[in-house]
């Protein structure tokens, strides 16, 4: 797998999903350090889980209701829990991602 993560991230299990990446097991939450290659497209899907993420290398165009909103390195964004959502990866792109479970689910 790509990406620029540190060893020890690199040691953690791989996430069983449609993209890349390495999986940090916590308690009400997953941690989630993801390589997306140049080209990559998410198509429209929802989670049971709030979303957090956190762009460390390229850049990601994140779609939520109709709007199309660009993020790069240093920037956060925020998906909430049922929201459909679709994600477009032009350049080689790396983030780290907080899936937080949502009481009742």
């Amino acid at each position: 797998m790509a990406g620029h993560y540190p060893d020890k991230i690199k040691s953690l299990p791989l996430y069983d999903g449609r993209f890349d990446a390495y999986k940090l097991a916590a308690t009400g939450s997953d941690v989630l350090f993801a390589s997306y290659p140049a080209g990559t497209s998410i198509p429209p899907h929802v989670h049971d889980t709030d979303n957090y993420g956190v762009i460390t290398r390229g850049a990601l165009q994140l779609s939520i209701n109709g709007v199309t909103t660009t993020y790069r390195t240093g920037d956060w964004y925020q998906v909430p829990a049922g929201v459909l959502h679709a994600a477009e990866f032009a350049e080689e792109t790396d983030e780290i991602e907080f899936w937080f479970k949502v009481e009742g689910q």
